[in-house]
C-alpha cells in the first residue's frame, strides 16, 4: 500500500516524547511510533524510490556514548534517499515541529573534503555551486553545515567563495509547521516537489565530491 499520510497521532507522539524521553514512555507508545510514524515514512520512501533512489529510515535510538545528553530516543524520525550518510542525498524528517526537507552531504570524509574545496576554488565549478545556492536561498532554503571559524590553509582572505570554502560539510533545509497535509498524500507531493527543486544541488555534489574512497 502506498503512502497516504502519517498517522493522526504522529505529531502527538513526538510532543509526548519531548516531555518524557524515557524507556517507560517509549514502551507505552511504541505501537504508535511503528504505525503512525515509521510505517508511513517507509511507504513515503518507497513511493519516491523510482525517482530519487532507495531510502533508509534512521534508528530511533540515540548514540549516547560520547554525549552529555543521555536521553535515549531521538525526538524526530529522519530518513535519507539517494545515498548514504556523507554522500549526496535527500533528507526528510518528521517531528513535533512538523516536516523538514533537505539535501546535501551531511558528513565529508577527508578525500571528499579535498575534492569539494578543489571544485569550489575553481571559478567555473565553484561559481556554478554559488549560483545554485543563491537561487535556493532566495527561495527560502537555509544553507548549513560544519563551518570553520578560520579559513582553510592556502586560501586567500579575499577569495570570492571563502564562505563556501570554510564548510566541512554542506546541506540545505526548510521546515513546515504541522498541519492536515501531514496526514494526507499531499505530504508526498510536497516532498517530491522540493526534492526536485534540490536536484541541481545534489547533482553538483555527486559530480564534484562523490562518495568517500573508503
Amino acid at each position: 500500500m502506498g503512502f497516504t499520510g502519517f498517522g493522526e497521532h504522529a505529531v502527538d507522539f513526538y510532543d509526548g516524547l519531548e516531555a518524557d524521553n524515557s524507556k517507560a514512555y517509549w514502551t507505552d507508545h511504541k505501537a504508535t511510533y511503528e504505525q503512525d510514524v515509521r510505517a508511513p515514512m517507509v511507504a513515503l520512501l518507497a513511493d519516491l524510490e523510482d525517482e530519487f533512489g532507495p531510502g533508509k529510515v534512521f534508528r530511533p535510538y540515540r548514540d549516547v556514548r560520547f554525549s552529555k545528553d543521555k536521553t535515549p530516543y531521538k525526538t524526530a524520525c529522519g530518513a535519507l534517499a539517494g545515498g548514504k550518510l556523507g554522500e549526496s542525498s535527500y533528507y526528510v524528517q518528521l517531528s513535533a515541529d512538523g516536516l523538514r526537507i533537505g539535501a546535501g552531504s551531511y558528513r565529508l570524509a577527508a578525500d571528499q573534503l579535498a575534492r569539494y574545496r578543489t571544485a569550489v576554488a575553481e571559478d567555473r565549478r565553484g561559481g556554478e555551486l554559488a549560483k545554485i545556492l543563491a537561487k535556493l536561498t532566495k527561495a527560502g532554503w537555509g544553507v548549513h553545515g560544519d563551518v570553520m571559524k578560520s579559513r582553510p590553509r592556502g586560501v586567500e582572505p579575499d577569495h570570492p567563495r571563502l564562505d563556501l570554502l570554510r564548510h566541512r560539510s554542506l546541506y540545505v533545509g526548510r521546515s513546515w509547521e504541522p498541519g492536515d497535509y501531514l496526514h494526507e498524500r499531499e505530504c508526498l507531493t510536497l516532498v517530491r516537489k522540493h526534492w526536485r527543486a534540490l536536484a541541481p544541488f545534489t547533482a553538483w555534489l555527486a559530480d564534484h565530491v562523490g562518495p568517500p574512497s573508503a
